[in-house]
């Protein structure tokens, strides 16, 4: 009997009776996810009840993903990459591996927050701030800029968590912006001034416990923590360096369709998505605190609005993993 039903699935199949996109519905897509994870169960549930279409979404890391997936190359079974900083993109990118984003998508989202290339698009985004202890700084005491951090009165004052992919981009922005020289010099003089802790709600917990006076992260981790109890924040303000400085990066959050991909049209209707109305509304209205990127589209009340952070003008194609990895490698960081 089971050989008579394959037997017919496949006449159908060669007759045409079983469309690809009818296939295609049926198996979804996959995701590979390194967003917040509640954030994309809430863009597949929307895209899902919308089109029909099923998400099967792989959690993980940007480093993880993004090598694995060159790894992979175009045997990956990931129809689509989700990222939280852009620096993941750039490598799979690198590697030849995305199909170019609908034209349709690109144009819902500012040249600001997609790369030149047009390979992937920006689907959310997140600011660095400068978390401090309230109690242990004022405001005539906070950095001016980033690079003030390298500065010998700030050592054992300040923290960061290197090895994390948020921080990385923070240093790859730094790269392109002030280029190799001063970028290692910068990470030298970090070594010798900062504390190191695992993770960015660490390194704000430690600044609202009063072990650190301050701490480079993005700025989510706080306006999170004070949507929900603030016992991890009470003692915490935020700065933003503004003056297109580089502590003012605007990081982006990409989503990219893989040139592999066995299902690129839905792949691609699952991007669109997220870039259009249904899924920036999740941005303003979700508890994510990252900013909406879509053109017209509101961000959540509780952020500085984007446009008021004056970040420096960053293409987010030319954010180099790599490059930073060794350097920060270099001077002990990693």
């Amino acid at each position: 009997m089971k050989i008579a039903l394959s037997t017919l699935a496949g006449a159908a199949l060669a007759l045409g009776l079983i469309s690809a996109p009818a296939m295609a519905e049926e198996q979804g897509i996959i995701v590979y996810n390194a967003q917040h994870e509640s954030l994309a169960k809430e863009w597949a549930a929307g895209f899902t009840k919308e089109t029909g279409i099923k998400v099967t979404l792989r959690n993980g890391g940007d480093s993880d993903f993004s090598n694995q997936i060159v790894a992979e190359g175009a045997a990956s079974p990931a129809d689509v990459f989700l990222t939280e900083n852009s620096p993941a993109m750039a490598l799979v990118e690198a590697a030849g591996l995305f199909a170019p984003v609908d034209a349709d998508t690109l144009a819902q989202v500012p040249q600001e927050y997609q790369p030149s290339s047009g390979k992937w698009v920006g689907v959310a985004a997140r600011s660095t701030v400068f978390a401090y202890n309230k109690d242990k700084l004022k405001e005539d005491q906070l950095p001016k800029s980033l690079l003030d951090l390298a500065d010998p009165g700030w050592k054992g004052r300040w923290a960061a968590s290197p090895s994390g992919a948020d921080f990385q981009a923070i240093v790859s922005a730094l790269l392109q912006i002030k280029g190799e020289a001063a970028t290692a010099d910068w990470l030298k003089a970090m070594k010798a001034n900062f504390t190191a802790y695992k993770g960015n709600s660490t390194v704000m917990k430690a600044v609202n416990a009063g072990e650190i006076e301050g701490g480079v992260i993005y700025h989510y981790y706080y306006i999170g923590d004070q949507a929900k109890t603030g016992e991890n924040s009470k003692n915490v303000g935020l700065h933003y360096f503004k003056n297109q400085d580089p502590g003012a990066f605007v990081s982006v959050s990409g989503g990219g369709v893989l040139a592999s991909s066995k299902h690129p049209k839905e792949a691609q209707a699952f991007l669109k998505w997220v870039t259009g109305k249904g899924g920036q509304d999740v941005l303003k209205t979700g508890t994510s605190y990252e900013y909406a990127v879509g053109k017209g589209d509101e961000s959540n009340p509780k952020l500085v609005p984007l446009a008021d952070l004056q970040a420096p003008k960053v293409d987010p194609a030319t954010l180099n993993s790599k490059k930073v990895i060794d350097l920060m490698t270099q001077a002990g960081l990693l």
